[in-house]
């Protein structure tokens, strides 16, 4: 066992020492190898090198050879892009010593109907003289290309002429009407568009005038563009004026937006046309109206153009010197109206005044759209519609004041008193007046205002109504248009009562005043003239009441001496049975005669008198048929049983009946 035991290890150190001969050798062959491999990279590496050196020799030989090659190619290249150059200036120069001839034909014949074209060509032309300014300013060619330029220059200018001369045509009159009718039922309404030029024609002028601004050089084409303009606007005015006369003249209903009053009992259209001095006046007035209207919207759709034609920097002083005409032509007219106002008030024909009214609340309903169409303007020209306005409330002023004192003042003439006692002319006269101020109270009132008169009628201000606000003012123009109604009125009653005692007859003057009151009352009832009067008289229509009874009492007096007649004054005292005396009996025949003499005069007389208003003449007829015939009954009773005569149907002539149907003729002349 122990030889066996030491045996064991000898052969397992004999088996590792043959695996560690077996690598080592395979580590061998292994090293053998990497050397062989590494011998031939160094054979191939030095091939390679051997390559790359001889490539890169023949590489610098290659490079020797070929930049001096480049070099003579580029510089042969810059020659060519230089002798291009060359050719293409002188091309270019060249160019500018044939425009002339060039432009010749297109300049000659104008830009009508080609301005791109010719346009193309002037820039050309400009071009041409730009060079020659800059390189050869003694050349021929310059002055030459120059003149042409002005040429060119001339018939852009020309064209512009003639393009708006051409195409600018007055605004047909429907066309403007339908622009200033405002229809109060639409609650949006289209608004009219007033095209002045076709649009491509337009374009056109555009197109010149900006290129006459840019190299043009002048103003001149402005001057053009405001006078054909200016014309224009004048013309289409007059033809409106002249379209409103012929149609009103023939139908009487054309629309007018100012004379219509704010009442709601007023028709917006002008009742048909009574032929006459009136009928033309108000047609007059009608006109003058639409032409107001017409220049605003006119003026405003002008503008609209100008700011597309015309340099911002020159549209103000353009659009002033362009409305001048049309506005100078409105305000003559204005002035005109102005002085046949005052020529009326030197005649007293003072109704002829009123027609300044309507004008006058319609410059200043339009007031701030002129303001707003002139704005810019010199102020000359924002200037003469105020100074108008003021004219007109200045002559209106007076002549309301000078009417008022016409009442006064109207003298008294016998015979131009109503015979039968009717209503005086200046109280109908005076009436219709002031009626017809209603429809302009405002414009009235304003009117007044404007002419400091409120001290004239004495009106208290109340602290709260001292503000600058418009009710305010209102408020105060009404008032102050009150006062001088009342003052009107006032005057008429004075003049009245002086024309009254005219009359030798008492009754005749009551029955006068009756009728002039009661005709004053009632057309103050029917009108709203009552409603401004009440404003400061609240106790007008009593106070005139009042008046009324107190003249028929007045004229109820006449009728005394009749029923003295038949009262017991001077009667005998009757006895039963007992015979009167002869002096008794002649009393009672002396009371029949004289009531009968009487009843037949004042019949006679007051059958011719005249009370137009028929409730009144009824109630005065049956008042005195009642005091008459209710004495006359109790007097024949009285006398029923008394012989005083043997023929007493010569005394008693009337039955009572009788009498009540003579009272019932009075103030009747077909009875």
């Amino acid at each position: 066992m122990g030889i066996a035991s030491r045996m064991i290890p000898t052969e397992d150190a004999s088996a590792r020492k043959r695996e560690i001969e077996e690598k080592l050798n395979q580590e061998q062959e292994t090293l053998s190898f990497i050397r062989e491999n590494l011998e031939k990279s160094d054979q191939l590496t030095k091939g390679m090198v051997s390559i790359l050196s001889s490539f890169e020799s023949r590489l610098m030989q290659l490079e020797n050879s070929i930049i001096p090659v480049h070099k003579q190619t580029e510089n042969l290249q810059r020659l060519q892009e230089n002798v291009d150059k060359t050719l293409s200036c002188l091309d270019h120069v060249i160019s500018y010593y044939h425009v002339a001839k060039d432009t010749d034909r297109i300049i000659r014949e104008g830009p009508s109907g080609r301005l791109d074209e010719y346009l193309a060509c002037i820039a050309r032309i400009q071009k041409a003289v730009e060079y020659f300014q800059d390189n050869n300013p003694d050349s021929p060619e310059l002055n030459t290309v120059k003149a042409r330029f002005e040429k060119g220059k001339e018939l852009l200018e020309a064209e512009f002429r003639s393009l708006l001369t051409r195409y600018s045509k007055p605004v047909p009159p429907i066309l403007i009407l339908d622009a200033i009718t405002v229809d109060e039922d639409i609650e949006l309404q289209e608004e009219v568009v007033l095209e002045h030029l076709p649009e491509a024609v337009l374009q056109d002028i555009i197109c010149i005038s900006g290129w006459l601004v840019e190299y043009g050089r002048n103003q001149d084409f402005m001057n053009v563009y405001f006078q054909i303009r200016s014309s224009q606007l004048d013309r289409s005015i007059k033809g409106l004026k002249e379209h409103f006369r012929k149609n009103s003249a023939s139908s009487g209903v054309l629309y007018s937006p100012a004379v219509q009053t704010k009442r709601k009992d007023t028709p917006t259209k002008k009742a048909p046309k009574r032929p006459g001095k009136d009928d033309v006046l108000d047609i007059e007035i009608d006109s003058y109206i639409h032409c107001i209207s017409a220049f605003v919207k006119l003026a405003q759709s002008e503008y609209a153009l100008l700011t597309e034609i015309i340099p911002e920097h020159h549209q103000k002083k353009t659009f002033d010197s362009l409305i001048q005409e049309a506005l100078d032509n409105l305000m003559l007219e204005g002035d005109n109206i102005v002085s046949a106002a005052r020529r009326a008030i030197m005649r007293h024909d003072y109704s002829a005044v009123l027609t300044i009214f309507p004008i006058l609340r319609h410059l200043k309903m339009n007031k701030s759209d002129f303001d707003s169409t002139l704005q810019g303007t010199a102020a000359s020209t924002k200037n003469k519609l105020p100074t108008l306005i003021t004219s007109m409330e200045t002559i209106g002023a007076k002549a309301l004041e000078e009417f008022a004192d016409s009442i006064k003042n109207d003298p008294d003439k016998e015979y131009n008193m109503p015979k039968d006692g009717t209503v005086h002319e200046l109280t109908s006269n005076a009436i219709l007046f002031l009626q017809q101020l209603l429809d302009f109270h405002e414009t009235a009132g304003a009117m007044l205002a404007s002419q400091v008169l409120g001290d004239t009628y004495n009106i208290p201000l109340d602290p709260r109504e001292t503000s600058s606000t418009s009710s305010s003012t209102s408020d105060f123009n009404k008032r102050l248009l009150s006062s001088y109604i009342c003052k009107v009125l006032g005057n008429l009653q004075l003049n009245l009562l002086s024309k009254s005692k005219v009359y030798e007859d008492s009754a005749l003057s009551a029955i006068f005043l009756h009728n002039n009151y009661n005709y004053i009352l009632k057309s103050l009832e029917k009108s709203e003239l009552i409603q401004l009067v009440t404003v400061t008289q609240r106790k007008a229509e009593s106070s005139y009441r009042e008046l009324i009874k107190q003249q028929i009492d007045m004229y109820q007096r006449s009728w005394l001496k009749v029923l003295e007649h038949l009262t017991d004054r001077n009667m005998p005292v009757f006895q039963p049975g007992a015979k009167l005396k002869d002096k008794e009996r002649q009393v009672i025949k002396d009371k029949f005669k004289g009531f009968n003499d009487g009843l037949e005069e004042l019949c006679k007389i007051q059958k011719g008198w005249a009370i137009p208003d028929k409730e009144q003449r009824d109630s005065i007829r049956q008042s005195q048929k009642k005091i008459v015939s209710d004495a006359y009954r109790a007097f024949l009773q009285r006398c029923a049983n008394i012989s005083f005569t043997k023929n007493p149907e010569k005394y008693h002539k009337y039955r009572p009946e009788e009498v009540e149907e003579m009272i019932e003729k009075l103030f009747d002349t077909s009875a």
